[in-house]
């Protein structure tokens, strides 16, 4: 995970507004006036808080992506 990038993205129509991602990784989300949930960047230095959020996501709304390869870091390819 060291020196790796990743792309964050929150499906909009998926998010609830729990706004757990945002309480375990506020440097990584933030929550709109309609408590929709976004990435405050399109890539950040890949960091265990971003993915507790992911993981932690009620309706599993966040992906996490390598940025450049696309490949999939969370959810899991399986």
């Amino acid at each position: 995970m060291t020196g790796d990038r990743w792309q964050v993205q929150v499906d909009r129509g998926v998010c609830i507004g729990s706004g757990m991602c945002v309480n375990h990784a506020p440097e990584g989300f933030a929550l709109d006036s309609a408590r929709q949930s976004h990435a405050r960047q399109a890539e950040i230095d890949a960091n265990e808080p971003i993915l507790v959020a992911a993981e932690g996501c009620p309706v599993e709304a966040i992906t996490i992506l390598l940025a450049g390869s696309g490949e999939a870091v969370f959810p899991p390819d399986e």
